[in-house]
Parts: C-alpha cells; sequence; structure tokens
C-alpha cells in the first residue's frame, strides 16, 4: 500500500512539475512574441534602423563608391529643392479615426500626380530625392507619413497592410484637389510593400501605373527573415506567438499580410525594382513577385551591386530613365 501510494505521489509530481514546464515555457513564449510584436511594429520599437555611411573606404568596390557618390550628388539636389520648393503640411483622417499627415509640392497646372511612399519606420522627408526627381520631371508630388511614423499618428506600423486602406483615402485626397489627376504610386522598402498591397484593391481609374523598389513579397516572410538573420531564431514558434500578439493588439496579422497575393490580383501595369545584394529585403524575392503579377504590363530593372534601397544611387539617370519611359508608356 505505502508503495503504491508512494508510486501515485511521482506521479502527481511529476504531473506537476509538466504542467508547471508547461506554463513557464507558454509564458516564455508569449513574452517573446510580445517583444517581437513591440520591437518590429511598436512605435517606439528599435527594429529596422539602419544607418548607411556616406563615406567609403579603400577597400570599397566600384559600385559601392558609385553610390556614395550620387548620395552626396543628391543630398545637395535635395536641399536645392527644398529651399525653392514650398511643401505644404497636409493631412486626412483614416477610417480608423488616426489623423495622418504628408507633405505636398504642388506643380501647379500639371494632371501627373505621384504619391511617394518611404520605407520601415521612416518619414517623407527620408524619400525626398523622389520627390524632387518627379516635380522635376512635371509631377504633383504627394508625401504623406505612413500611421506610427513621422507627423502621423497611430501606435503600430501597418507594414504596408493597413496602410493600403490609407493610401486609398489618399488616392481620394488627390481626385479632390484635381479630378483629372492621373496617378502613379511609387513606394520603397514598406513603402513599396505598401503600393503592392494597394494594387490588390480596387483603385479609381486614375491610378494608373504601381512602381515598387525593393518590396517584400509578406509581413511573415520579412520578419521570419529577420528572426533568423538579427538573432539567429527559427520562425517556429515565435513567429507564431508574435502572429497572434499582432492580431490581438495592432490588428492584423503577420501571416494575412501579403504583398504576394495583393499583385496576384493587381491588372494595372507595375514596374518591380531590385537591387541584388539586398541585406535587409532578400532579392529572390523580386522574382517570386514578378512572376505573380498577371498580364503582360509590367517590367523590372534589376540593380547589379546595389543593396537596400540603392538602386537610384548606383543606376542614377538610368534608374529615372527606365521609371519614366514605363510610366510615360501607361499614362494617357
Amino acid at each position: 500500500m505505502n508503495v503504491t501510494l508512494h508510486k501515485n505521489n511521482n506521479k502527481r509530481r511529476t504531473a506537476l512539475y509538466i504542467i508547471a514546464a508547461v506554463i513557464i515555457l507558454f509564458a516564455v513564449l508569449s513574452f517573446a512574441g510580445n517583444y517581437l510584436v513591440n520591437y518590429a511594429i511598436g512605435r517606439s520599437g528599435d527594429g529596422g534602423d539602419r544607418n548607411v555611411s556616406l563615406e567609403v573606404d579603400e577597400t570599397a568596390g566600384d559600385a559601392e563608391r558609385l553610390i556614395a557618390e550620387n548620395k552626396k550628388i543628391q543630398q545637395q539636389l535635395n536641399e536645392d529643392f527644398l529651399e525653392n520648393v514650398e511643401e505644404q503640411s497636409v493631412y486626412i483622417i483614416s477610417g480608423d479615426g488616426l489623423r495622418l499627415n504628408g507633405g505636398y509640392y504642388a506643380n501647379e497646372g500639371s494632371h501627373d500626380w505621384v504619391i511617394v511612399i518611404h520605407g520601415y519606420r521612416s518619414n517623407h522627408t527620408r524619400v525626398t530625392h523622389y520627390s524632387q526627381r518627379y516635380y522635376e520631371e512635371g509631377f504633383q508630388v504627394l508625401s504623406p507619413d505612413l500611421r506610427a511614423c513621422g507627423e502621423s499618428e497611430g501606435d503600430f506600423v501597418g507594414m504596408g497592410w493597413l496602410d493600403r486602406n490609407d493610401i486609398l483615402c489618399w488616392i481620394d485626397w488627390v481626385l479632390e484637389q484635381d479630378s483629372e489627376a492621373r496617378i502613379v504610386l511609387h513606394g520603397v522598402s514598406m513603402g513599396a510593400a505598401t503600393v503592392m498591397m494597394t494594387s490588390g484593391e480596387e483603385t479609381p481609374e486614375a491610378v494608373k501605373v504601381f512602381v515598387e523598389d525593393c518590396g517584400y513579397t509578406s509581413v511573415w516572410d520579412i520578419f521570419s527573415s529577420e528572426l533568423k538573420l538579427r538573432f539567429g531564431l527559427p520562425e517556429f514558434p515565435i513567429m507564431y506567438f508574435a502572429n497572434i500578439n499582432a492580431g490581438l493588439r495592432a490588428g492584423y496579422k503577420f501571416d494575412e499580410a501579403s504583398a504576394l497575393e495583393q499583385v496576384s490580383k493587381c491588372d494595372k501595369p507595375m514596374l518591380f525594382i531590385h537591387g541584388t545584394l539586398d541585406d535587409f529585403v532578400p532579392f529572390e524575392m523580386h522574382d517570386i513577385l514578378y512572376e505573380e503579377k498577371p498580364g503582360d504590363n509590367k517590367d523590372k530593372i534589376i540593380a547589379e551591386g546595389a543593396g537596400h534601397g540603392e538602386a537610384c544611387y548606383l543606376l542614377g539617370d538610368e534608374y529615372w530613365d527606365k521609371v519614366f519611359e514605363f510610366i510615360d508608356t501607361y499614362m494617357e
């Protein structure tokens, strides 16, 4: 009898240990998932900031030197542009009640418009080089701060998924200013994902062309990639806990936010751009996205030797010649 009681006590103790271990593991994974959400998309999170120096050392290759030189040239062009062209502060109210701000550079008399969309944890001032080029080409330029970025409200970065609905509101804003507007959407990185995610929605006839520069296939894919590269961790199980956490706190799940799926529904022209040495959004995502876009109203620009968001600096005028050639084909 004592032996039986002892065995039962051991079983109970073992069961309690297992239960305790499961509870601790669940708590640790929940904490990790919560941390990843805060880090990756929380407004004050630390994810994504990548500062690139304009200086290169003696070991730099030709591509790296050219990128650095063109960045310096573009910096001066940006300064001249901002000194001579007035930026008007504009805003909209999103569907969920957030005040979203942006910069507008009026090019009076033109019905050609571009919405320039910045990247991850950035703001519209960081894409002035795109705004300047479009303005010089005769476009009216609108460059919004995406939610939880810059001067716009919001607690969580939308990663393009929430932003797609905000861009639809900005498109309506453009049409309120100019009922004859012909609109291009041009985005880089997260802005490119925003462009692609918007492309899968029903857009007004006024929206003519989409240009995406180094966008990712999905939020799940890019965060899984970063989880491995930055922390050396596999996507299972942390991404799954983060996915649930994001759905509860941010209003969207990582696994639903797919640029790839949205691109598959896009019937309007799209230009795909990517650098082959991109260490943030893997270059292989470019071909996957390009192939998923239906129709023959598409093209690509491959920047051999360019890193993330560097295609315009490496290719210089060649980049813009190809961009505007593509746009001109479809603007009527």
